[in-house]
């Protein structure tokens, strides 16, 4: 029988517990290294070599084989990402530009520009290899694999860029800002202030509302002590604060429900 922490740990993911939330900017970032690193190198250094010791042209039609294959894998994968994100950015009324740009969620950048890089790639290595193949000249290969790393660079700098920037900690927009005072603004429990205020009579207004008051009305002239009318504000009052409780949740649910960049909503009864 496992009890105590172990049954905590194996309850709960590593990925979900405390010190791992990060752990997928981490991953991102890697991967963008990794990009610019092997994926940069390797095209850049075959470019290069190229250029310096250039060698006679060989059969092309396994390469074009593999790059057909390429291109409908990683054009079907490049689609379903570009649905899926536009699906996304609409849902939160933004430009895909401007959702790329901004995604809290690093797996938005990693598969998008990885596929459109592979995509873009291809092309590029086809047309190379065809003027390569149609004027017998290897130079046109060499440039092609230039561009290829120059383009796996320029992906790679903006993963890890972007990457790094949710490490360190990203300032909400002034837009994102702006909804959420507004939403503040517009919650009828909320006299928004530079603090958060919460309107008692509305409060105490929405707690009556699921309440009989013929009933509570009964009740009050049936009391006899101060004993009993104290009871009886005791545990209304309780539930008034309880109440409250449920309509902070309510607020900050929303907060994070219309606004998915921001993280914590930490709001305190003044």
């Amino acid at each position: 029988m496992i009890c105590g922490t172990d049954a905590i740990l194996q309850k709960f993911p590593k990925t979900l517990r405390y010190g791992f939330s990060n752990l997928r900017y981490v991953s991102s970032l890697i991967s963008g290294v990794g990009i610019f690193c092997l994926g940069s190198g390797v095209a850049w250094y075959h470019g290069i070599m190229g250029m310096i010791d250039p060698e006679p042209i060989q059969s092309l039609m396994w390469a074009y084989t593999i790059l057909a294959g390429s291109l409908l894998s990683e054009g079907a994968t490049l689609l379903v990402a570009h649905n899926t994100l536009k699906k996304s950015a609409l849902a939160r009324g933004q430009s895909l530009k401007r959702y790329i740009l901004e995604a809290r969620d690093p797996s938005v950048n990693v598969v998008l520009l990885e596929d459109a890089a592979a995509v873009l790639g291809v092309i590029i290595a086809a047309s190379c290899m065809g003027l390569t193949s149609y004027t017998g000249n290897p130079l046109y290969d060499c440039i092609g694999s230039l561009c290829i790393g120059s383009l796996l660079a320029v992906v790679a700098s903006f993963l890890i860029y972007s990457n790094s920037e949710a490490l360190i900690g990203r300032a909400i927009s002034d837009d994102s800002l702006k909804k959420i005072s507004e939403s503040l603004e517009n919650d009828r429990m909320v006299s928004f202030k530079a603090e958060v205020d919460f309107d008692g009579r509305e409060i105490t207004r929405s707690y009556l509302d699921n309440q009989d008051l013929e009933q509570i009305l009964k009740e009050v002239q049936s009391f006899k002590s101060m004993e009993e009318m104290e009871f009886f504000m005791l545990s209304h009052g309780e539930r008034i604060v309880n109440g409250l409780g449920e309509e902070v949740d309510r607020i900050e649910k929303e907060l994070k429900k219309r606004n998915p960049e921001v993280r914590h909503v930490d709001l305190e009864v003044l």
